[in-house]
């Protein structure tokens, strides 16, 4: 099924003009009785791949092509940093790094897990999947009126942020002056959208990371002195400005996110105890009156969201029924239709990081309404309404996860009768 989407701008006046309390009712309804959610971890129930409705040959091959298909970095990440992110000017890491385990994978259709394998319990470092967990309480803000829209300019939102550090401004030599992040003729100009779609051109530094530091330009003329791109004009994927997103939405919630997130996503969706997320040594701010630890949205220097694949698993269970979890709307709907839309400048690009299946650019065989949740290593999510679908792979080379979603898809459409294509069942 295809679906042809709104401009990103006509979308949100659309969504502007119908009640909330609409919204929530209609997503509510839209999740059939019938739907499967599993219980608080680790109550999941299982199908065989059979009783799914699965060839359990091609679930097999699936399998192998991901486990054949597994990183060849080393698994120690701290030491697998220091021979790549680690060697950009500044890169030192600063915040923790897991020993990864095993390629591992979950795959689940219409809520059942179906197959699974490696050590998909194991919490590791997700990388850039931070990216979703932190959109994702930039629209638990937005839902709650705390963002009143995402063409805001962000300047409007911030307080003047107080480090922990005792650091202030460039020339503030007494480290007396709170540190302004949008005061820049064209930090001014930088509106929510423009962060949560990576084409802000920020500029600046946080945390020790001056923005040219990620991802350098091989020019080094360049690195402080390039003209700026107009926010909204150019995408580009850089986590000092993830993380100044991270910090806004702390300072707009005035609380740390790993507690909203945990309030209200990952309990209601029942995942386990043993993830984590985290910010680096040195991200601490004052918000009213108590030292706020700002967490990493990309986890470029280490920290970020410490999970499972189980959670993994969960969390892409709740976007694809776009923030309802059976029967209860913990993200609204319109959020979600917002965060699936292809940008203006970046087709294939949501908001952070969903990664969209645009004209079928990234899956040929798949369908184009889908979206993966991505992160270096590989870790990967992806999820796909028309066929209840969600496959967590993690520590796979990014070709051979495609071949584990088109062999997953074939597995399903040789088990479907003659001429019936694969989607969801009632």
């Amino acid at each position: 099924m295809r679906r042809t989407a709104l401009a990103p701008r006509a979308i949100r006046a659309v969504f502007a003009l119908v009640p909330a309390a609409l919204l929530l009712l209609l997503a509510a309804q839209s999740v059939t009785a019938q739907t499967y959610f599993p219980g608080r971890h680790p109550d999941w129930e299982r199908r065989s791949p059979e009783e799914a409705g699965f060839d359990p040959a091609g679930i097999e091959r699936a399998i192998a092509l991901a486990i054949a298909g597994e990183s060849q970095s080393p698994r120690d990440l701290a030491f697998n940093h220091l021979g790549t992110f680690g060697r950009e000017p500044l890169g030192d890491a600063v915040g923790p790094f897991t020993t990864r385990g095993p390629q591992s994978g979950v795959i689940v259709h219409k809520g059942y897990i179906i197959a699974e394998w490696g050590d998909p319990a194991k919490a590791d470092n997700t990388f850039s999947v931070s990216k979703s967990f932190l959109s994702t309480t930039i629209g638990l803000a937005w839902d709650r009126g705390l963002i009143r829209g995402v063409d805001d300019t962000v300047r409007d939102y911030i307080p003047p942020i107080i480090l922990d550090t005792g650091d202030g401004e460039p020339g503030d030599e007494n480290g007396r002056r709170p540190k302004l992040l949008f005061e820049s003729e064209h930090n001014r100009k930088i509106t929510w959208d423009h962060l949560l779609r990576q084409t802000s051109d920020w500029e600046g530094t946080l945390w020790g990371k001056p923005e040219w530091a990620d991802r350098p330009d091989q020019d080094r003329s360049t690195w402080g002195t390039r003209p700026r791109n107009e926010p909204g004009t150019r995408y580009v994927y850089n986590d000092t400005r993830v993380n100044l997103l991270a910090l806004a939405a702390t300072a707009v919630w005035r609380r740390p996110l790993p507690e909203v997130l945990r309030e209200h996503v990952m309990d209601p969706i029942g995942a386990s105890t043993t993830w984590g997320w985290h910010g680096y040594d040195n991200s601490w701010v004052i918000l009213d009156g108590r030292e706020v630890q700002a967490v990493s949205g990309g986890a470029h220097w280490g920290g970020g969201m410490i999970l499972s694949a189980y959670d993994q698993a969960r969390f892409g269970l709740f976007t694809m029924h776009k923030g309802n979890w059976d029967g209860r709307q913990l993200l609204s709907e319109a959020w979600f239709d917002m965060a699936t839309t292809p940008g203006e400048v970046n087709r294939s690009y949501g908001f952070m990081n969903f990664s969209l299946n645009t004209d079928q650019r990234r899956y040929p065989n798949a369908p184009e309404y889908t979206w993966t949740h991505t992160g270096a290593g590989s870790n990967l999510i992806y999820v796909d309404p028309e066929n209840d679908l969600v496959i967590v792979c993690r520590w796979i080379r990014g070709g051979a996860f495609t071949d584990v979603v088109h062999a997953v898809l074939a597995a399903l459409r040789s088990a479907s009768p003659a001429g019936v294509e694969p989607g969801p069942q009632e």
